[in-house]
């Protein structure tokens, strides 16, 4: 996948997006990089929704091979990798953001402080999301 384009079903966008993030899985571990600065295998494997360390491998090594993050080894620790989205994945930040609105709008979801942060304005809240990770960008290449 990541030397050679992989092959698909469709020349279509949509599908090409599908078979890049169509599981939840990928998903929840770029929210997890995106709003609570997750980059190690540890951190991932803490979110609240119990991803299966089997599971968790195969997608973190999906979105390496997509170009969507990167691994790099840990400044403090050489012996831990880390894990940072490129700048393609900082791309996916409005369409997660449109899918949290959205799920909002139809059905009975938590973290309503998000939602409203979201709400009251988009893009303050996206500005915040690239910030942050240009921040972290910054210090993992200064390290």
């Amino acid at each position: 996948m990541s030397k050679k384009r992989a092959q698909r079903r469709s020349e279509c966008p949509l599908n090409a997006s599908v078979e890049m993030l169509g599981d939840r899985w990928s998903l929840l571990i770029l929210r997890d990089m995106m709003l609570r600065g997750a980059r190690t295998y540890k951190e991932f494997l803490g979110c609240y929704e119990g991803i299966a360390t089997n599971i968790l491998a195969d997608r973190l090594r999906k979105l390496v091979a997509y170009g969507i993050i990167t691994m790099e080894t840990d400044a403090a620790d050489g012996r831990r990798m880390t894990y940072v989205l490129t700048a393609k994945g900082i791309d996916l930040a409005p369409v997660l953001t449109e899918m949290v609105l959205w799920a909002a709008r139809h059905e009975k979801t938590g973290n309503q402080k998000l939602v409203r942060q979201m709400k009251k304005d988009k893009k303050q809240f996206l500005d915040g999301v690239r910030q942050r990770w240009m921040e972290r960008k910054i210090r993992s290449t200064a390290s």
